[in-house]
């Protein structure tokens, strides 16, 4: 971006807190929900995300464990890096009741934060935005964004500028907004004030932990993800484990159980932001309706979505894991009869599985 010298504000530049202060400004401006500068040093989350790889907690996301010396040095991913611009969105479309899991079993469960469009574009885009702002504002600075696209630890980094702190169940909650949000970073040659840590305040409460379907929350502020539905339902292509497919429910990409039960969710705050607003009445679709979709519906349905993450044949799969585990259907059981065999061989034993469940329950 070119522009005069006597049209850019040099004054700002050469006063940082006055120049943070201005970029906080902005960033609210653009929709943002929160804005604080972290220090490039994440090196106190080394240790403990040691723990979590040699415990195994990472199931097969071996990319985890590379790039760790990135992980805990910003400045090594990003050159020149000399601050980091943390922000969050709220994705909330509907406020929930208060330390409630609805009971919906015929229902399809998609998590909140996919429901509308894929929250990795809207971030990369604004935070964009933001640095194209901050160049006319104060001339030519280099910069990166990022939104759960780079090996960082990315809630350590607001949590160390005070955006909230790291609850039992892993995810971060701020005081006044709760944790329905999600996280984006500008990595900027500038050197702005650092802002400070905020206090924690999860106590003795151990409500995640006790709520988690699968007790994935193997202790406070660690996350078995082999056991985890968010794990299991998005990530993990393979077959999921017997003893698990109960627990999962009708939950079909991604689980809000620990954040729905978390009693700072009282505070939560529903998104400003079309682009988070529910697409196709995903939440409220029938189980059944989910598994009539084929591949061209899911790719329409999906598209721009999170969900496109899972891939069609991974959804089939969790689609009949909760067909399974819902209330004995004729409907359903007929409806995976039909398709049975229709599909990859992971899928199909999903398929099988849920039928056989599905003839106890007739019997019983």
């Amino acid at each position: 971006m070119s522009k005069s010298l006597s049209t850019l504000d040099l004054g700002l530049r050469d006063d940082p807190p006055a120049l943070k202060h201005w970029i906080k400004a902005q960033a609210i401006a653009l929709g943002f929900n929160d804005c604080v500068i972290a220090k490039p040093d994440t090196k106190d989350q080394l240790a403990h995300f040691q723990r979590y790889l040699d415990n195994g907690y990472h199931a097969d996301m071996h990319y985890l464990e590379e790039n760790l010396d990135k992980r805990a040095d910003p400045t090594l991913l990003v050159p020149d890096t000399q601050s980091i611009i943390c922000v969050r969105l709220n994705y909330l479309q509907d406020k929930p009741q208060a330390r409630y899991v609805p009971d919906q079993p015929d229902l399809g469960i998609i998590a909140r934060y996919a429901r509308g469009r894929d929250y990795h574009k809207v971030m990369r885009g604004r935070l964009k935005q933001l640095a194209q702002r901050i160049e006319a504002k104060i001339g030519p600075f280099s910069s990166r964004p990022f939104s759960d696209s780079a090996p960082i630890f990315e809630k350590t980094l607001a949590e160390n500028a005070g955006m909230g702190w790291t609850g039992k169940h892993t995810l971060l909650i701020n005081r006044q907004s709760g944790s329905f949000f999600v996280l984006g970073e500008l990595f900027c040659s500038l050197a702005l004030p650092f802002d400070t840590p905020a206090s924690k305040h999860c106590g003795s409460c151990s409500a995640c932990i006790d709520i988690c379907p699968t007790q994935a929350i193997v202790e406070p502020y660690m996350l078995d993800a082999r056991k985890c539905i968010a794990y299991l339902t998005i990530e993990y292509k393979g077959s999921i484990p017997l003893e698990l497919r109960a627990q999962i429910g009708n939950r079909i990409f991604g689980c809000d159980d620990c954040q729905l039960i978390c009693p700072w969710n009282r505070y939560a705050k529903v998104t400003t932001l079309d682009d988070f607003q529910t697409r196709h009445g995903l939440d409220q679709t029938a189980l059944l309706d989910f598994w009539q979709w084929d591949e061209a519906t899911f790719l329409a349905k999906t598209e721009g979505s999170a969900i496109r993450r899972t891939g069609f044949q991974s959804f089939k799969r969790n689609v009949a894991v909760a067909l399974g585990n819902a209330p004995f259907s004729t409907q359903i059981l007929a409806a995976l009869q039909q398709h049975f065999s229709e599909h990859e061989a992971v899928v199909n034993e999903h398929i099988a599985w849920a039928i056989s469940v599905q003839l106890q329950k007739k019997r019983a």
